[in-house]
């Protein structure tokens, strides 16, 4: 069994920082016209296959998940840190949110139409990683569809003091190359449909990855 140590630190640390986030972090409506467009996508996905419901996993404020309800997609969320979880229900009371983790999901198998992970899984160390994407697989809905998103990079491990303003964190981050991931996913049984790599803007320092998944169907012969 992975050590799931980290999870106290990165449930503190967004605790602590929760309002600040509400005011720096840009709304689905800000971003890139990419990163937008790879929402949309998967929004369009999941709400014309009709599987399931969205989870929308590491949900912060709710903000992305009430982006994908207000394209008729219905989604909910669940987020580690109980204060991000209060923060999404005050914003969006028409829709729900819980407390929970990645790590075991409050959720039966095959009941999820899809699954997004956005910018939530790069606190998670690499070796407990296919515990996440395991937990991905088994809630999914046999051609359900997943959606992870996130920082990328050569292997760094971060270990950032503060952050959002100024506050105090104790959180790490690490950033895999793209290809890593791609094969934990494929690892855990997903079959990977599209990846896209955004360059860093002019005067940023990251590398950000999206990649579309599905869980396969089995055939009966």
């Amino acid at each position: 069994m992975p050590d799931l140590s980290h999870l106290a630190a990165v449930q503190e640390s967004y605790d602590r920082v929760a309002s600040a986030y509400v005011e720096r972090v840009k709304t689905p409506a800000e971003l890139d016209p990419l990163s937008r467009g790879m929402l949309d996508v998967f929004a369009e996905t999941t709400r014309t296959a009709g599987l399931g419901p969205v989870g929308d996993l590491g949900c912060g404020p709710g903000r992305v998940t009430a982006y994908l309800a207000e394209r008729n997609v219905p989604a909910f969320g669940i987020d580690l840190s109980p204060a991000m979880a209060g923060l999404a229900r005050a914003a969006h009371p028409d829709l729900w949110f819980g407390v929970g983790s990645m790590t075991s999901l409050p959720i039966r198998d095959d009941a999820l139409g899809g699954v997004l992970a956005y910018y939530s899984t790069h606190h998670t160390p690499p070796e407990s990683l296919p515990l996440l994407f395991g937990e991905f697989h088994r809630t999914l809905a046999p051609g359900g569809s997943l959606m992870l998103a996130g920082h990328v990079g050569t292997g760094q491990h971060l270990r950032p003091t503060e952050a959002y303003g100024g506050h105090p964190v104790s959180y790490a981050s690490y950033l895999l190359p793209p290809d890593r991931i791609a094969a934990l996913l494929t690892g855990a049984g997903l079959a990977l449909t599209a990846r896209l790599v955004e360059e860093p803007a002019e005067g940023a320092d990251r590398t950000y990855a999206t990649f579309l998944a599905r869980k396969p169907v089995l055939l009966r012969g």
